[in-house]
């Protein structure tokens, strides 16, 4: 037993100084290179931290980062669908991709993507790779091909002072709107923060959540979504303009409830409100709150396209923004707010305090008191369902 024990304790130092190895070479071949990494550009706040994280990147790894902005990310994907086809494999114009879960099931299945690479992150051992939310992105297993960045769960925000018990179902939402008519609404689909609110009315409304964890199926389409369609038919006429118009964006939404237009907005970043709280375009008074079943959650994550130019920079890159000292800093609500996908349990003395110090602010909900998320239905149901509710409730040519 005890011969047994040593054998094994010397066989895990032996991969562990190969990897060491490995990835000093990779840090070795990722320096001088220039790293393209694509990812949304609306926002001021989350622009600032990349800028200050590339600028990191360049003094410690001398890898240079150019955030490209993009509104869509898919048409950077039809670039390398394109690439792929006419047999392009290397030189490739995107390096890194912060993706959904949507655009991650379509490269996967498309062979978009290179190796697996997730593993050999030196950071990745403080991260749970097991963790159900990380394993799958929107039940497509990962397969190491994503790197998970951060965390999202949709939560409610109202103004304490305005509403003293906010509405903590979908039903109980319904209620207030009858009550409260025009003074609820939620953003248009496909907007991603209105399709989400699409997915939390699914999962209270539907008696087959289990098949939406299973690919999309025509035949069971309107089995799982019927109750749906019946809820928002009830819902519309009492939202905000009767249901005839939506706000094009969370951002509109947002505006529209800190002017006491409307008595409830939605976020998919639990932090949301705290920030706004912080810098002045929200009430003091204002709180985040879920529903009792509770709300939609999943990871967001970091991808390498198959024919990265630079992939020994992005894998430094990567590794540097899943660092205990990069995923504080994006935790905090007065940077940016972004829960981390760390396991602080992982971490030393020091670097958990990096956490256990953040003022998370008044407005936002403790993982506990968030509870475990609802899963994402597969990947395969969004459009799908985005494409029946504009049909539906606009006709076609909308």
């Amino acid at each position: 037993m005890i011969c047994r024990l040593i054998v094994t304790t010397w066989l895990l130092a032996i991969v562990q100084i190969v990897q060491a190895a490995d990835w000093q070479a990779v840090e070795a071949d990722a320096k001088g290179q220039t790293v393209y990494f694509y990812a949304w550009g609306g926002s001021s706040t989350i622009n600032q931290y990349i800028e200050r994280w590339a600028q990191i990147a360049e003094e410690l790894h001398d890898v240079k980062v150019e955030h490209v902005k993009v509104d869509d990310i898919s048409v950077a994907i039809q670039g390398i669908q394109t690439a792929k086809r006419v047999g392009r494999s290397d030189q490739g114009s995107v390096d890194v991709m912060w993706i959904n879960g949507e655009n991650f099931a379509r490269m996967k299945r498309d062979g978009l993507l290179g190796a697996p690479f997730v593993a050999h992150l030196p950071s990745s051992k403080a991260i749970n790779l097991d963790d159900p939310t990380i394993a799958a992105d929107f039940s497509v297993p990962t397969d190491g091909l994503e790197a998970p960045w951060g965390r999202a769960q949709l939560v409610f925000i109202y103004d304490q002072s305005r509403l003293s018990q906010p509405p903590k179902s979908m039903d109980a939402l319904l209620n207030h709107a009858k009550t409260n008519p025009g003074r609820v609404t939620y953003p248009e689909p496909p907007n991603f923060h209105g399709t989400t609110f699409l997915k939390q009315v699914l999962w209270e409304t539907t008696e087959h959540q289990d098949w939406l964890k299973e690919p999309y199926s025509e035949a069971r389409f309107e089995r799982v979504t019927s109750p749906m369609w019946r809820y928002l038919d009830s819902l519309h006429p009492h939202l905000w303009r009767e249901g005839r118009e939506f706000p094009d964006s969370a951002e509109v939404m947002m505006d529209l409830f800190a002017d006491g237009i409307l008595d409830i907005a939605l976020s998919f970043n639990p932090n949301d409100a705290s920030q706004r709280i912080l810098d002045g375009r929200f009430a003091p008074s204002v709180r985040t709150y879920i529903h009792e079943m509770g709300t939609v959650g999943n990871t967001h994550f970091l991808a390498i396209p198959f024919n990265a130019d630079a992939r020994a920079g992005a894998l430094v890159w990567i590794n540097l923004l899943l660092t205990p000292e990069a995923q504080a800093e994006k935790a905090d609500p007065s940077v940016w707010g972004d829960p981390t996908v760390i396991d602080v349990s992982r971490l030393g003395a020091q670097d958990q305090e990096l956490f256990r110090s953040l003022e998370l602010g008044p407005a936002t909900l403790s993982a506990t008191d968030r509870g475990i998320p609802l899963s994402e239905p597969h990947a395969t149901w969004v459009e799908p369902i985005e494409r029946a509710w504009k049909e539906r409730y606009f006709g076609k040519a909308r």
